[in-house]
C-alpha cells in the first residue's frame, strides 16, 4: 500500500497562500511566487499540457513523486476558492477547466453535497462531505497500491496532520516572507517530527519529514 503525503510550498514565514485571497487571485498578494521554484520544471509543465522545461534534481524529484500518485486529497478552497452552496460559487467548475492536470481522482473536502465530475484524462473530482478522514480513506481505496498526495490547502492539511493521517510531509520552503495569510499548522499541538531528508537548490529548500 502506498503513503499518504502532504505535499506543500510554504514561505519561510510559515505561509501557503498570502493574504487578501481572492477569485482573481487565489493564492493572495504574492502569493502564486511561493511555487515559482516549479513552475520551469519539465515535469510540471508535461503534468499541465507544456512542452519543454527544465530538468534537474528539482524535475527528477517531482517526476518521481507524481508517478506514484494514485489519488489526491483538497479542500474546497484549493478546488474553487469558494463557500456556501455551489450554486452561489461563481468559480463552481474550479480552476482548471476542461483539462485539470491531475489524471488521477481527487477527492475534495467539502460541506455541501455535489455529483463527481469525470474528465477523459482520467481526473475524477469526487465532493467528500463527511470530513478529511473520510476523503482520505476513499483516497486510499482509489489509489490501491500508489500514493495519496494531499495537496492543501493550509486547513486540510491541518486537519489530516491533527488527524494522524498523514505517513510523510514533503515540505518545499520557498525564500519568501508573506508577512500573513492561510498559516500551515496554524492550531496543532505540540510535538515533533522524524527529519528523513533535506536538500537546497537554487529556488527552494525540500524536507521530508516522517
Amino acid at each position: 500500500m502506498g503513503e499518504v503525503i502532504l505535499d506543500i510550498t510554504m514561505s519561510l514565514d510559515g505561509y501557503v497562500a498570502g493574504p487578501n485571497q481572492t477569485l482573481e487571485a487565489p493564492l493572495g498578494e504574492r502569493g502564486m511566487e511561493l511555487h515559482e521554484w516549479v513552475f520551469p520544471l519539465k515535469s510540471w509543465r508535461s503534468q499541465h499540457g507544456m512542452d519543454g522545461g527544465e530538468e534537474s534534481e528539482d524535475d527528477a524529484m517531482v517526476a518521481a513523486s507524481l508517478a506514484k500518485v494514485g489519488a489526491q486529497v483538497m479542500g474546497r478552497r484549493m478546488f474553487s476558492g469558494g463557500s456556501g452552496s455551489w450554486e452561489n460559487d461563481p468559480n463552481a467548475g474550479g480552476w482548471w477547466g476542461d483539462e485539470p492536470p491531475f489524471h488521477v481522482p481527487v477527492f475534495v473536502v467539502t460541506h455541501h453535497p455535489r455529483e463527481a465530475v469525470e474528465f477523459d484524462d482520467g481526473t475524477r473530482f469526487v465532493f467528500v462531505t463527511d470530513g478529511v478522514d473520510a476523503a482520505v480513506e476513499q483516497a486510499r481505496a482509489a489509489a490501491g497500491e500508489r500514493d495519496v498526495r494531499v495537496a492543501g490547502g493550509a486547513d486540510v492539511a491541518t486537519q489530516a496532520f491533527r488527524a494522524g493521517l498523514l505517513d510523510r510531509i514533503d515540505l518545499h520552503i520557498a525564500p519568501l516572507l508573506l508577512g500573513g495569510g492561510a498559516k500551515l499548522f496554524a492550531d496543532v499541538e505540540p510535538g515533533s517530527l522524524e527529519l528523513v531528508a533535506a536538500r537546497s537548490s537554487q529556488r527552494a529548500t525540500h524536507v521530508t519529514y516522517r
